[in-house]
């Protein structure tokens, strides 16, 4: 498994629905290669974080703010 193959399958193998003959192949990569484990981690905390996380309201303003700027986004990119 490359690198590439490896970022393609990775959101089903941090959410453990990746098929376990794949599974295998991943922790083999997993194993020799010291950038991608940096990714599976950083991935694996950013969802234990979110998990463990107190929501927070964002002040009107600022939640206006960026609702504007994101139908903007998706206008501009998907014309709706």
């Amino acid at each position: 498994m490359s690198c590439e193959e490896l970022l393609a399958a990775m959101n089903q193998y941090v959410d453990g629905t990746i098929d376990p003959g794949i599974c295998e192949e991943f922790a083999s990569h997993l194993a020799g290669c010291n950038p991608c484990q940096i990714v599976v981690d950083n991935i694996r905390h950013t969802i234990h974080l979110f998990k463990a996380g107190e929501q927070y309201d964002l002040p009107e303003p600022l939640r206006r703010s960026l609702d504007d700027q994101l139908r903007a986004k998706w206008k501009a990119k998907f014309g709706q």
